[in-house]
């Protein structure tokens, strides 16, 4: 077992520090912030390794405020030195400093687009914490040269951001995408993880790579409908598809009282079966709306419904990813999805 009565965490969403008071499984465990008690999964809380790293006597601003492009000085293009074809990648160089107590911690993160690729391309840069759009910038990145972005405070890592870019080639090619798009979030704990192993391997940069060649334009497989609508077939353009569908969904709320009626008498592989088909169901309809994001409500219980989603979305072609942690409107009980197509 990790943790331990009487053990001292951390909760990784709010950065809160309280206590172990109570295992209640394998997976979750009851824990006290501020004389408030309340259940928490163990991916969602951690020791409070993290602070070495992030913990600084600074004042903290009530709110960070949005940064524009025109308040943030601009760093010429750099050109990359070695020439090998290796993908698009969002780099970060971390800024290390010495507290108070001569402790190396990290103050900033610098955010670089890197571009190791022949192709120069149009992008549209976007960066989010859970309380919105911190930074965004729409610019053109030549081939083998990286792009200087922003710069992110260390302690803002603990707000979970995501970092979204929809990319276009600056010379149009006819077989190729007319855009594509990808996106990355972090958790502090991955960052956390990663800046020892760099450490550890004497590497400078947290290297994420958004991908590795620019998409081939979809095939569109012609033939003709003039005999099926003579048959009495309905035939629709495909651009115009989506308006004979059912109208999509972004919160989906997957309680068993919510879908039938008659429930009490279900067994437990009934039950978990009726709501994987729901979220298929809701799922499909997110994909063919091109939705961008979808809440699965599964609710905490002992967590059977949440993990067995949790394997499904991994198995999702456009499931960038997904996070489930502490939402004003649901708790822990829900999984907030993110799509790219």
């Amino acid at each position: 077992m990790k943790y331990e009565v009487g053990d001292e965490i951390i909760v990784l969403i709010s950065n809160e520090e309280g206590r172990v008071v109570e295992i209640m499984s394998d997976k979750m465990v009851m824990i006290e912030v501020r004389g408030v008690k309340f259940p928490a999964y163990m991916d969602q809380i951690d020791f409070p390794y993290f602070q070495r790293f992030s913990k600084k006597p600074v004042v903290v601003e009530a709110k960070r405020p949005t940064v524009f492009l025109d308040n943030i000085p601009r760093e010429k293009p750099k050109k990359s030195e070695i020439k090998v074809a290796d993908g698009v990648w969002l780099v970060m160089i971390p800024k290390f400093s010495l507290d108070d107590f001569n402790d190396e911690i990290v103050e900033n993160l610098k955010i670089y687009l890197v571009n190791k690729t022949e192709c120069s391309y149009e992008f549209v840069y976007k960066q989010l914490f859970l309380s919105g759009t911190n930074f965004e910038i729409h610019n053109q990145v030549a081939g083998f040269q990286d792009f200087y972005l922003h710069d992110i405070a260390f302690e803002s890592v603990n707000d979970s951001p995501s970092f979204h870019v929809d990319f276009s080639l600056a010379t149009p090619e006819k077989k190729k995408a007319e855009h594509f798009e990808t996106s990355l979030k972090l958790k502090p704990k991955q960052v956390f993880q990663r800046i020892e192993q760099m450490k550890e391997k004497n590497e400078p940069t947290l290297s994420y790579k958004l991908f590795d060649t620019y998409p081939d334009r979809p095939f569109e497989d012609k033939f003709e409908l003039t005999g099926l609508a003579a048959k009495g077939f309905k035939i629709y353009k495909a651009n115009e598809a989506r308006q004979h569908l059912d109208p999509a969904r972004e919160i989906i709320d997957l309680h068993i009282e919510k879908l039938v009626d008659d429930w009490q008498g279900l067994s437990n592989f009934e039950i978990l079966n009726i709501q994987l088909k729901e979220f298929e169901k809701w799922y499909d309809l997110a994909i063919a709306h091109r939705q961008r994001t979808l809440i699965l409500i599964h609710g905490i219980g002992k967590g059977k419904l949440k993990d067995e989603l949790h394997e499904l979305l991994k198995t999702k072609r456009e499931v960038k990813s997904f996070v489930n942690q502490y939402d004003p409107r649901f708790g822990y009980g829900a999984t907030e999805v993110f799509l790219g197509y």
